[in-house]
């Protein structure tokens, strides 16, 4: 568990189905997911499924929880790489950028062999990108059509990573 200024970071519970199946579900908050909305609860009863029970050894996830609502997800779900998603009710008021910036030095300390954490995002959703480059992340690489969303549309990838390094000098206040 961790606690930030608004925020409570925890494992999942069984009645987080509602509030994730309400993320899940709407393709707001999926536009830019590995997949389309979720159309079925048990679809988002299999994500809380595994989320509820994860390797220790790749994941380190938390739900996000403000003003007692489950409001997302975030943290390391397949290690090396970070994922996050938010209730688009709380898009744009700062809480995922403070939410990874609690997480990660923990997600660093949790995986002391990994020089870096990844994210790969489609380079058309500027908000998530914000939030990666606020924390200290670089793009590292970009490919053209490489991922079939929902197989519909074929999108690019932009690759982002975070060095142990600058997560460490962010922690210690050398970085903004």
């Amino acid at each position: 568990m961790i606690r930030t200024g608004r925020l409570l970071l925890r494992e999942g519970r069984a009645e987080d189905l509602g509030p994730l199946h309400e993320i899940f579900s709407d393709p707001r908050a999926m536009r830019y997911w590995d997949r389309p909305a979720h159309d079925d609860l048990s679809q988002t009863q299999a994500f809380l499924d595994q989320f509820m029970a994860p390797d220790p050894a790749r994941q380190f996830e938390f739900i996000l929880e403000h003003e007692g609502r489950c409001i997302g997800k975030a943290g390391i779900w397949g290690a090396p790489e970070l994922g996050f998603i938010l209730h688009p009710d709380c898009w744009g008021r700062g809480l995922m950028t403070e939410a990874l910036r609690a997480l990660l030095p923990r997600a660093f300390a949790r995986f002391p062999h990994l020089p870096e954490i990844t994210a790969e995002i489609d380079p058309r959703n500027l908000a998530s990108q914000a939030v990666l480059k606020k924390l200290g992340f670089r793009q590292t690489g970009f490919a053209r059509k490489n991922f079939l969303y929902g197989g519909i549309e074929l999108c690019d990838t932009a690759y982002f990573a975070l060095t142990r390094e600058t997560a460490a000098a962010q922690s210690a206040g050398v970085m903004r």
